[in-house]
């Protein structure tokens, strides 16, 4: 009698043999052979085929034996079945720890069945696809749903309008499937990528302790990650891939459906097309889930036929070509030349470009789209075919190389044992003919894929021979010697220093483990930018700053394929980093901001106040005043941006200092105005608003005025913000809401809400630096004043220098009429009647304490001259004008009209307290040094020049203030 073995080809026969009597220590069962409707030369043939079966069978008999009593192994393995025996395992139950248990038990139940009948070629192509994403689901729904039942009971119901009546119900997490699982084509050893959602803002309801559906949604996405991903005894049930949601690892777990649209609209790049294709409900709720679908189809499906999509497509071929060979892929069947990506490619690329008309296209399985493509003439019959037949061979040779160890590869086995059994599941002889049949299939699907994504004109030599040199730099395929001799002779004017810096990048950890895709991306993107970056008069310093920006998106490539797809952006980065090492930091921080490369006129046009208030509007309709968090982020996005704009208008010449300096004031008020009413409808929500003597409520009865450089129009890119709060409500009353305050209170806490929208540390940074120690009696004062409290401080506490900074101080937002208020009181302070005498020296000894703290010290002032500090410089000036002001105001009110110090100037010469001509001549002085603090700001550069520096100027204010305040 022959063994059960022997008619296996040799080696693998040799293998069965020497492992045999360990797996079945007492010969094989019966209830494995003849009762389950099996041969023991079947047995042997599974053995053979997988080091996986022959474990389970060997380290848990017990468990195979209830499972196939259960359903016998030569059943079909359906998502019904699975489905209802799922309920077997989770009928015990008990806890989350059984939970984990359980979920592990039936993967390994799961598995074995899969594996088994998928080897053995029992089960085709559909049946296996149908079970591992059946079994997916089951999973993922069977935790989520215990799992809910269970964070309810702790935390409360989550709450909030129901996507499909708007009534206010009960709300569920909606968990997206993407990838192979969202198109029900998921291998038998493969992780899962998913995201999660849930329909609305809203607080849990019946907990002890109510917290926001977020946090609720957020919390049980961790425990369902963990009841799917985490390995314990029994092993893991599916690797949980998360990456694919809105900001990746950096964005959070979980996002309502509105946050969800908002940022695919905003902010979804081609490669999030790609994925949201297969997106599908696997788990939740299906009815929600339905409504957010369609929320999202118009991201994935255009209107129209999207022939822009082709050029994204035409990045991606150059970029696969050279990843297959960079990296040696030839033997990756998914990766690889003629694999299976390719075919997914061909056919995502017809639904994103024809999907929005043909809605045949609008679904996810592969081979149903095949189908279609022929259907609607788009491809031959021949070619449909050929990858079809392609596309099954493919998927089967993927599972026999996973199921083999139960491992997530696609690679080719390169020992003879393994390659034996890769032979023996595809059916062949032997593994030429296996591999014979491969390639050949291969060599199809790569002249497809060639053919149908190919450019129309694909003559790119003369571009391309450059291309190559730069690639072959980047790549580190020329010598230390050749590539510093290249660049060289590309015009970089340190060679040497440039290739260190891209030989530290190359070997940066980050760039080291970067993805697959971002690594492509980035060896796309730096060849470009080596070869950009030879238009500008300084590559190699240039080199040094964008590379900031390069080491800040290694992990967010799709920033590189907008600046490949853009070769205007591209451009416009290494000018504008060229010019400023300012604009390249900032970009490094927020590489949100090369959005605004994109279009050069806006990019040089900044708008206008009117413009900007309708821009931001628009931007903040989409967030609640109550979202806090995200109105900080958008404000701080929304400023950065516009400084971009300014920075390279100024740079470009497009904008004169004084109109950079308006845009820069625009900007801080469009956005104060903003955050007052961000703020005053946050305290409002909770505490009712303010009420007023007559009983009437507050409209804000509130402003915040503008001190320094704010107050004065004359805002640099990094100034702060001096400001003050005053209020015209009665301190004495409340608000009139159900949690009602003092409206003493109120205003406090408006006060510091505003203040923390301003100056906390988000992930974007400040929104701006605020100081608040111009306020009635400075830090130890209170933080909001009312309008009489300001007024009597003003009249009777203040300091002489107090009185020169309410010179240059104006209301810059808030209640118009609290505005008008302050506008009143100022101009009564400063026209006072003021001792001439006693004012000179109190401005003289406050310029010379200032001078001697922030001034350049003796010892060195042969060497440097602070342009704002020193003698000569502006705050001469401007202590020059304040005294010019205090002093003249009683006799000429009209002064007060202006709080800039040019418009300050030229109202002095025309009520004949200056001449028109020292007006002039000091006006000129003024913007000069002014536009130098500007353009060093740009260079990264502080206030300090050598000392043989504006000679002439700096005499003529010794001379002014010599002749106007000394004597």
């Amino acid at each position: 009698m022959s063994e059960p073995w022997s008619s296996l080809p040799t080696p693998l026969a040799d293998d069965v043999a020497s492992c045999w009597d360990s797996v079945f220590p007492e010969g094989v069962p019966d209830w494995l052979t003849s009762k389950a409707g099996q041969s023991e030369e079947t047995v042997a043939g599974a053995v053979a085929r997988s080091l996986f079966l022959r474990q389970v069978l060997e380290r848990y008999p017990e468990h195979v034996q209830i499972m196939v009593q259960a359903h016998p192994l030569t059943e079909p393995t359906t998502p019904e079945f699975l489905s209802q025996r799922w309920q077997d395992y989770l009928s015990p139950v008990n806890d989350e720890s059984s939970l984990h248990s359980a979920l592990r038990q039936f993967r390994r139940e799961v598995q074995f069945r899969i594996i088994w009948r998928d080897l053995l070629r029992w089960a085709d192509l559909a049946e296996t696809m149908a079970a591992t994403s059946g079994f997916a689901d089951t999973c993922i729904e069977g935790a989520l749903h215990w799992l809910y039942e269970d964070a309810c009971e702790q935390s409360g119901t989550p709450y909030g309008p129901d996507p499909v009546t708007g009534e206010d119900a009960p709300q569920k997490m909606v968990v997206l499937g993407m990838g192979k699982l969202g198109g029900r084509e998921l291998n038998v050893s493969s992780d899962i990528d998913l995201i999660f959602a849930f329909p609305d803002k809203g607080e849990t309801r019946g907990g002890r302790r109510s917290i926001d559906n977020q946090t609720f949604f957020i919390r049980l996405g961790q425990r369902l990650i963990q009841a799917l991903d985490q390995i314990t005894a029994d092993g893991f049930v599916f690797r949980v891939d998360m990456r694919l949601r809105p900001y990746g690892q950096s964005g959070a777990l979980a996002l309502s459906f509105a946050a969800l649209e908002a940022y695919y609209q905003d902010q979804g790049r081609d490669w999030e097309r790609y994925a949201m294709v297969k997106a599908r409900v696997v788990a939740g709720d299906q009815e929600a889930g339905k409504v957010l679908m369609e929320t999202l189809r118009p991201f994935v499906y255009r209107k129209y036929i999207d022939f822009s999509a082709f050029e994204s497509l035409r990045s991606m071929k150059a970029m696969i070509g050279r990843e297959v060979r960079r990296k040696g892929l030839e033997n990756n069947i998914k990766l690889g030349s003629g694999g299976i990506r390719e075919i997914e490619f061909v056919v995502q690329a017809f639904q994103l470009i024809r999907g929005g008309r043909d809605r045949e296209l609008q679904q996810r399985e592969l081979l149903v789209i095949l189908k279609e493509l022929e259907e609607l003439e788009l491809l031959p019959p021949k070619v449909v075919k050929e990858l079809r037949k392609a596309y099954v061979f493919l998927r089967n040779l993927e599972h026999a190389l996973q199921g083999m160890a139960d491992k997530q590869t696609q690679l080719l086995p390169e020992d003879e044992l393994n390659k034996a059994r890769v032979a023996l599941i595809m059916g062949y002889d032997d593994w030429q003919s296996c591999e014979s049949a491969l390639e050949a299939h291969r060599q199809r699907v790569a002249t497809h894929f060639a053919n149908i994504i190919a450019t129309e004109d694909d003559d790119e030599e003369g571009a391309g021979a450059l291309e190559e040199g730069w690639q072959e730099l980047w790549l580190a395929e020329l010598d230390e010697e050749a590539s510093v001799r290249w660049l060289a002779d590309h015009g970089y004017e340190d060679a040497p220093g440039s290739y260190a810096l891209l030989r530290e990048l190359r070997e940066n950890r980050t760039v080291q483990t970067l993805q697959t895709q971002g690594r492509r991306r980035l060896n796309q993107f730096m060849p470009v930018l080596l070869d950009a970056l030879t238009q500008v008069d300084n590559p190699s310093e240039t080199l040094s700053r964008v590379l900031q920006l390069v080491e800040a998106i290694l992990r967010r490539t799709a920033y590189m394929v907008l600046l490949l797809e853009n070769p205007g952006a591209c451009s416009q980065l290494v000018s504008l980093c060229s010019d400023s090492p300012w604009i390249a930091q900032q970009l490094a921080e927020t590489p949100l901001l090369l959005d605004e490369l994109l279009n050069a006129e806006s990019l040089y046009h900044p708008p206008a106040k009117a413009e900007l208030q309708d821009d931001l509007r628009q931007q903040m309709l989409r967030i609640p005043f109550e979202d806090l968090e995200e109105q900080m982020e958008s404000l701080r996005h929304f400023k950065k941006a516009h400084l971009l704009r300014l920075a390279a208008s100024e740079l470009k010449g497009t904008l004169p200092l004084m109109k950079v300096s308006d845009y820069l004031t625009w900007l801080a008020e469009v956005v104060l105005e903003h955050v007052v009413d961000v703020a005053f409808s946050n305290l409002v929500s909770r505490h009712g608003y303010p009420k007023r003597a007559d009983g009437s409520v507050c409209e804000t009865d509130f402003a915040i005025i503008g001190y320094g450089k704010l107050g004065g129009i004359e805002l640099g890119y990094t100034s702060d913000l001096d400001l003050v709060f005053v209020h015209g409500a009665d301190p004495e009353l409340s608000t009139d809401g159900e949690k009602s305050i003092d409206n003493a209170v109120f205003y406090t806490r408006l006060g510091q809400r505003i203040v923390h929208i301003l100056n906390t540390q988000t992930p974007s940074g400040l929104l701006y630096e605020v100081d608040m120690r111009l306020r009635p009696s400075g830090n130890s004062g209170l933080l909001v004043s009312t309008l009489h409290a300001f007024e009597k401080y003003q009249r009777s506490e203040a300091w002489t220098w107090e009185h020169q900074a309410l010179a240059r101080a104006r209301g810059v937002a808030g209640c118009r009429e609290t505005l008008e208020a302050f506008e009143s009181i100022r101009h009564d302070i400063l026209c006072q009647s003021r001792d001439r005498e006693k004012l000179r020296q109190e401005v003289v000894d406050m310029r010379e304490k200032m001078r001697t703290s922030l001034g350049t010290p003796e010892s060195r002032q042969q060497e440097v001259f602070h342009i704002k500090h020193d003698t000569g410089g502006i705050v001469d000036i401007e202590f020059l004008v304040q005294y010019l002001m205090l002093a003249n105001c009683a006799d000429h009110p009209e002064l007060t009209q202006w709080s800039d110090n040019i418009r300050q100037m030229e109202a002095l010469g025309q009520v004949g307290v200056m001449s028109v001509a020292d007006t002039e001549k000091l006006r000129d002085v003024f913007i000069a040094l002014r536009s130098t603090i500007h353009r060093r700001a740009l260079q990264n550069l502080n206030s300090e020049v050598e000392a043989g520096n504006f000679p002439e100027e700096r005499d003529y204010v010794r001379r002014l203030w010599q002749d106007i305040i000394i004597d």
